[in-house]
């Protein structure tokens, strides 16, 4: 962004650090700039900066310095840099504790705003779209200006050659983008707009396709008496969208053009409905909420700086998707003021609502009146609409809602892409997060975040909330027994949480005995109308026939759930190539996880969840219908005739 290097907030302390990542990487005390030592140390500087007050695992830290092959000596090399960072920057402000520590969740830089440009960044534009949406918007173009004056060019230039510095990097630069928006739309209604019109340009020549960016570019030449020109700007916009894309622009940008063509030289600013209070319809978030912090650091990055419009969390049942999802939506309060949605794609007995029902739902939430009055409500539910027709104008207004406002819907618990489509916003600034325990392929394109077990110190601090942490310190060893029988799934975590709760007298270590056991296992995890096995069996159902029989032969290859594609192909009685698309159609469904990295299948160690390797064993064995029998017929069929996953000999 090209703006003057000035820079705001008070000095402090004498002997206090203070850090910038919005330009250089530098570091300065006392008004003196510290050398930082080599790339490499730089490198993981940044890092750590990039995610204050947050334990950075030394895996991200390796992948920064070294992304293609790092070293035998990388965990050596790192703590020699750690080593000679803290040395430099010294001590943290409140009474002088470390300022970087070493915990079970990775490295942790202790950090207060008024030491890191992005933290004041971040805070000042919350601050400056509070008093937007108080209606002060001469406060709030003045703290949105001083927060986009804190940049003294592109974040991170010099270490962008590591990619994990300069995704980093990404996200800081949309960050700004968005509060340049905002900025720019203030000074618009306050009628400064001239302050505006030449920065506008530069950022659409930078990005064409930023919706945002045109509108405010043409109403700030619109105020400013320069109609033609306004004109012109969308012009170019229709034809570039058209070219590119293949689309026309917006409704909303389509009736801000309509309006250029008949008005004076009034601003008009298409963006956010000032609705108070902002509806907001979200469940409660569980007490028991804990860890997931680098996920959630991800989520409210990635939906708080306004650049994704649909985010999907994927992830095996009983993950905790919802429960994070919820817990996002709690938090982005600011950057979505008009207003925040839970809605569940499933009824409580596991089956898909119809994408008319939720719909409909979405209509009542937000006031169109074809919700209200063509899909009325009823005691048991939601009626569809009579015809094809009224679904098409709700679906219509549906989107030219999501156009003109900025809120966030939760679609909680999508079971497939067909349920959601026509639901996610094409245009504006709503934005969409979708949980699903497949990874919805088809929907693109979008912002994934797959959600894998826990780490053991997460899993033993979500059970330490539910029976106590001195109980859990009584016999430690038998607690990580208990939350690794669980495979770390929260679900399985919290259910034998409200178990030992409730069973006092009951020791540990007996119940880790239990969970140990293949053959108990799941009936152990039941609390109340709680059951592990009754959620599991809801993503069994949703598989395909096929799906269900290689899962149920790949769950027997191994007591840990783990195996090889060599042995997935001698398991499953097929060639190599079938076996590939066997087990790549289980991991699309979230019942098989993959290796995070970029690995070849023959290198790759494939894994079934344990509590799902159970549960899929004992179907097997049971011999229920789309199991072992129909699996029997279905290899057999390959040989002559065909199942829908096609295993087939070599």
């Amino acid at each position: 962004m090209t703006r003057p290097p000035v820079r705001t907030g008070s000095a402090g302390a004498a002997g206090a650090v203070h850090f910038s990542l919005l330009g250089p990487l530098t570091a300065r005390r006392d008004g003196r700039e510290l050398p930082l030592g080599p790339r490499k140390q730089r490198l993981v500087l940044a890092t750590l900066l990039a995610r204050p007050n947050t334990p950075v695992p030394v895996d991200v830290l390796t992948d920064a310095v070294w992304p293609d092959d790092p070293p035998r000596t990388a965990r050596k090399n790192l703590q020699v840099y750690i080593s000679a960072a803290r040395a430099l920057l010294g001590p943290a402000g409140d009474g002088g504790a470390d300022r970087l520590v070493h915990g079970c969740g990775g490295y942790h830089l202790r950090i207060a705003e008024g030491e890191l440009d992005t933290l004041r960044f971040g805070s000042l534009a919350r601050a400056g779209r509070a008093a937007a949406e108080r209606g002060d918007l001469p406060g709030a173009a003045r703290l949105l200006r001083e927060a986009l004056d804190l940049w003294e060019g592109p974040p991170l230039h010099d270490l962008r050659d590591s990619a994990g510095v300069a995704e980093e990097a990404d996200r800081l630069e949309a960050r700004c983008l968005t509060v340049y928006e905002d900025w720019a739309e203030a000074e618009i209604e306050l009628g400064r707009a001239a302050v505006a019109v030449d920065g506008l340009r530069d950022l659409v020549e930078r990005h064409p396709l930023r919706e945002r960016l045109r509108a405010a570019w043409m109403n700030s030449l619109h105020q400013s008496g320069r109609q033609a020109e306004a004109l012109a700007v969308y012009d170019d916009y229709r034809q570039l969208m058209a070219r590119e894309l293949g689309l026309e622009p917006s409704p909303a940008m389509a009736a801000l053009y309509r309006s250029m063509l008949g008005r004076g030289r009034e601003a008009r600013r298409p963006a956010v409905s000032r609705r108070t209070p902002a509806p907001v319809a979200l469940p409660a978030g569980t007490g028991a909420f804990t860890g997931r912090r680098e996920e959630l650091r991800g989520l409210l990055d990635v939906l708080g700086g306004g650049e994704e419009r649909v985010v999907v969390v994927s992830g095996p049942g009983g993950a905790g998707k919802s429960a994070l999802a919820v817990r996002a939506a709690h938090l982005l309060a600011d950057p979505f003021p008009d207003g925040r949605v839970h809605v569940r794609v499933r009824r409580e007995d596991g089956t898909a609502r119809g994408r008319a029902e939720v719909l409909a739902e979405l209509g009542r939430w937000c006031g169109i009146a074809e919700a209200r009055t063509e899909i009325p409500a009823t005691a048991a539910g939601v009626e569809v609409p009579a015809t094809a027709g009224a679904l098409a104008v709700l679906a219509e207004a549906w989107q030219e809602w999501q156009a003109r406002h900025r809120a966030l819907v939760v679609l909680d618990d999508v079971p497939d892409e067909a349920s959601v489509r026509g639901l996610l916003p094409r245009s504006g600034k709503c934005a969409v997060l979708v949980t699903a325990r497949g990874q919805l392929p088809g929907l693109a394109p979008v912002h994934r975040i797959a959600l894998p077990a826990p780490a053991d110190g997460e899993a033993l601090e979500l059970l330490g909330k539910l029976i106590g942490a001195g109980r859990l310190r009584t016999d430690p060893a038998a607690a990580l027994r208990i939350v690794r029988a669980c495979g770390g799934l929260p679900l399985a975590v919290e259910v034998s949480g409200m178990r030992l709760a409730v069973l006092r007298h009951l020791p540990l270590a007996e119940y880790a005995d239990r969970l140990d056991d293949p053959s108990a296992a799941l009936d152990e995890l039941v609390a109340g109308d709680v059951s592990v096995r009754h959620r599991i069996a809801s993503g069994w159902r949703d598989l395909a026939e096929p799906d269900r029989w290689v899962l149920g032969r790949l769950a027997g290859l191994a007591d840990d759930g783990c195996f090889t594609l060599d042995r997935a192909t001698v398991a499953l009685g097929c060639g190599e190539r079938a076996a590939i698309r066997a087990v790549e159609s289980l991991i699309d469904a979230g019942a098989v996880t993959s290796p995070a990295g970029e690995v070849t299948a023959h290198a790759a160690l494939y894994e079934v969840p344990r509590l799902l390797c159970l549960f899929a064993r004992e179907q097997t064995t049971a011999g229920e219908p789309g199991t072992a029998a129909a699996g029997e017929q279905g290899a057999a069929g390959d040989r002559g005739g065909a199942p829908a996953v096609a295993l087939s000999p070599g």
